[in-house]
């Protein structure tokens, strides 16, 4: 069973007790307030009654009598000393009679009058019955009953029993019929969910949205959160999408780099191995020094390849820890001797150029927050880049400080680039076309430097000109700084 189906059921059983319980309270509260005004007027009437007593009968008085008429009233009198009967006129003519009780009821009464309902000749009466008490001696001698036909009560008790069930009947089926049209019109959008979630199932369409122009109730609020589970979704696939290209990307580069140094390696054992084949004496165009010179730069060539194999996978490794989200501890580190130590060391990395370092006193009691591996690998790569690139000039050292914040620029005089080509530098493997296979590397190193001045919180401006150099200026927070004087 449907849902619309469940809550037409649900809202017509809950509505049926209801005008049930409302329609037996109010047919119960008319047929007591009816029957409790009859008795009423019963004993009221009982009471009206005018009596001239003997030893021998119990009348009522003339006026008593037309009175009761006029009423519609039927009165019996019974005499206990003699056994006779006065009725009404109106009971003489339809023969009607009511039960005659006995003496000792009468004396056992513990209330002055009771009623009591009875049928005759398939008319009901409602019937008030009481002794008379001599006023003076306080003695039974009769008993009266004023009773009153209910047929026309009973009549109007059933026509409105039958209004109440058909009335109950006809709401019923008006407000099933409006129920499920409501509820059909309600559960419509839930629909529509299903039919987005089916068609997104049976394709790869994730632009699908639900359009809903209603109130912002419950069904409002399920295909708001439809429509932004969908756009997150969206945005979830396409980044994948994104990183399953950059990583098909990263692997054919990778393989790229590696087919190069692996080639020269077996090339160079290959080599080895056919002139090592060769038996003292069979090749007098090769002396054994000159054997002894072609072996040492082949294992040279073997050993320059297998570090650059290392370099490239260590970089490739820092760069999958990157991409797995791991980061690595910070502490406030001073800057100044850390900064001086890689100046120094720069001094013994291979380079055509001249190495300049500018004043660092500024850096005195400068701290950040920071990882000192990771910052001087971070800055090595960017002088080692500058040396790489700057076949003769210079490459030089200095600080910048600017609204709490330290700046490390590294600059050079080398081949520089475009200016289209810097949004693309900090990507892996991208190395500008007119530096392939011109200068060795391997494309990561500017790309393992922007991860690391990102787990910093910093930034990295670059500056350059083709033909003019480049500058790198990497931008840290400062946590701590002597006062100004």
């Amino acid at each position: 069973m449907s849902i619309r189906l469940r809550l037409t059921a649900w809202y017509t059983g809950i509505l049926f007790v209801t005008l049930v319980m409302f329609s037996s309270a109010v047919y119960g509260f008319v047929h007591l307030y009816t029957y409790e005004e009859l008795k009423q007027r019963l004993e009221q009437e009982a009471n009206k009654i005018g009596y001239t007593s003997s030893s021998v009968a119990l009348l009522p008085d003339r006026s008593s009598e037309k009175n009761l008429a006029a009423a519609d009233l039927y009165v019996q009198l019974y005499t206990f000393y003699n056994g006779s009967i006065w009725k009404s006129g109106n009971m003489e003519f339809s023969g009607l009679q009511f039960d005659k009780p006995s003496i000792e009821k009468a004396l056992n009464m513990t209330k002055p009058g009771e009623y009591k309902q009875f049928s005759f000749n398939g008319a009901s009466f409602l019937v008030y019955q009481s002794p008379v008490v001599e006023t003076n001696s306080g003695k039974l001698f009769g008993w009266l009953q004023v009773g009153v036909n209910t047929r026309t009560i009973d009549q109007t008790l059933d026509r409105l029993q039958s209004i109440l069930i058909m009335g109950t009947a006809a709401t019923l089926a008006i407000a099933s019929t409006l129920g499920l049209f409501l509820a059909r019109k309600s559960m419509k959008p839930i629909g529509k969910v299903t039919q987005a979630a089916e068609q997104i199932q049976k394709g790869t369409d994730l632009s699908v949205r639900i359009e809903y122009d209603g109130p912002q109730d419950e069904i409002g609020q399920l295909i708001g959160t439809f429509n932004g589970m969908l756009e997150r979704t969206e945005g979830f696939y396409k980044e994948l999408e994104d990183a399953y290209a950059a990583q098909r990307r990263f692997v054919s580069d990778a393989s790229h780099e590696l087919r190069t140094p692996l080639t020269t390696i077996r090339g160079n054992v290959d080599l080895l191995q056919k002139m090592w084949k060769v038996e003292p004496g069979e090749r007098e165009d090769l002396d054994e020094e000159t054997i002894k010179n072609i072996s040492f730069d082949a294992v040279g060539d073997i050993s320059d390849e297998a570090k650059r194999m290392s370099r490239l996978v260590n970089d490739m490794l820092s760069l999958a820890r990157a991409d797995t989200g791991q980061t690595f501890e910070l502490d406030p580190i001073a800057l100044q001797p850390l900064v001086e130590e890689v100046a120094r060391r720069a001094h013994f990395l291979e380079k055509s150029a001249e190495w300049h370092v500018g004043s660092l006193s500024v850096l005195n009691g400068i701290y950040v927050n920071g990882n000192k591996d990771y910052l001087q690998q971070m800055l090595f790569i960017f002088i080692e880049n500058a040396f790489k690139y700057t076949p003769e000039g210079e490459v030089s050292l200095d600080v910048v400080l600017f609204k709490g914040q330290i700046g490390l620029r590294i600059a050079d005089t080398g081949i520089g680039m475009d200016k289209s080509e810097v949004p693309f530098i900090f990507e892996r493997f991208y190395r500008a076309d007119q530096s392939r296979g011109i200068t060795s590397g391997t494309g990561l190193g500017l790309s393992i430097a922007k991860w690391i001045i990102d787990e910093h919180q910093g930034s990295v401006e670059v500056v350059t000109r083709s033909g003019e150099g480049s500058t790198f200026i990497v931008w840290l927070p400062i946590v701590f700084a002597p006062p100004l004087e």
